[in-house]
């Protein structure tokens, strides 16, 4: 499995004349995990959509891999972008979980094979005989990632996938993406959970206003606070222990943290 590119070039989009997406020029590599953040309306889920075909650029291009995403239907995209939306509810609609899981391999000629290694990785084999309407929401949140991930895209797009989610959930689905990283895959994630984002993500992306504002590498942003408080956010638990005690190394992520504080009661011992 291999990533994608993306990159954005000059896109503006709008809704009448209300305009959403101002001249956004941006690159995504090859096997990079980029978080999007912004207040509500910033476009960022309008810019989601552009990439999966389900919008059409106003103004310049979407290009995934050697891919105009203009030029292309939703389903084309699906080969190689797996989108999952901000409300498992716009993608669910099979009677069985495990029925919705494998609809979409089976629509691009891939069969069932992975859908039950998916189902695993998710902690799903439990309710794979529900009906994904009779589970709590994030539950239905997990089915609409893995029915995604299950197509093994190259590129991943996901719009605020641990919304509701406690740290157990969390950690699955932080796991399987670092597994598809390890594996190539392109991530971008529309997140306002941080810790999540100091999880995965090695970039953070700022949109306001349909604008870019910031593109930081995630560690550096994640460890600012006066940039954090403008958005509205904190920055993880982890991180915060990090700053205070000034921890070698300027870890983020939990685990990081952690080693760095073994490191530093060993030294002292």
């Amino acid at each position: 499995m291999s990533g994608h590119a993306i990159r954005l070039e000059r896109v503006a989009f709008g809704y009448g004349a209300d305009d959403v997406l101002r001249e956004v020029s941006l690159e995504l590599p090859a096997g990079s995990s980029t978080a999007l953040l912004g207040p509500n309306g910033a476009g960022k889920t309008t810019l989601t959509r552009l990439l999966v075909g389900l919008r059409r650029p106003r103004e310049g291009r979407v290009l995934v891999g050697d891919w105009d995403a203009a030029t292309k239907r939703p389903d084309e995209m699906a080969r190689r972008v797996g989108y999952a939306f901000q409300h498992a509810d716009q993608q669910l609609f099979a009677r069985t979980v495990a029925d919705d899981v494998a609809f979409g391999p089976r629509r691009l000629g891939l069969g069932r094979e992975g859908v039950a290694g998916v189902l695993d990785e998710l902690g799903l084999l439990a309710v794979a005989r529900r009906h994904p309407y009779d589970l709590p929401a994030p539950v239905r949140k997990l089915v609409a990632l893995a029915g995604v991930l299950a197509m093994r895209p190259g590129v991943l797009v996901l719009d605020e996938p641990t919304t509701g989610f406690g740290a157990e959930a969390r950690a699955l689905v932080v796991a399987a993406l670092r597994r598809r990283l390890d594996d190539g895959v392109t991530v971008l994630a529309v997140s306002h959970d941080l810790e999540f984002v100091a999880e995965t993500a090695e970039r953070i992306v700022v949109l306001e206003g349909g604008r870019v504002t910031a593109d930081r590498p995630a560690g550096a942003l994640l460890r600012d606070p006066a940039a954090l408080a403008a958005l509205g956010l904190t920055a993880p638990a982890a991180t915060r222990i990090g700053l205070a005690l000034v921890l070698p190394g300027e870890p983020v992520r939990e685990a990081d943290v952690v080693a760095a504080l073994a490191g530093v009661r060993w030294k002292a011992c």
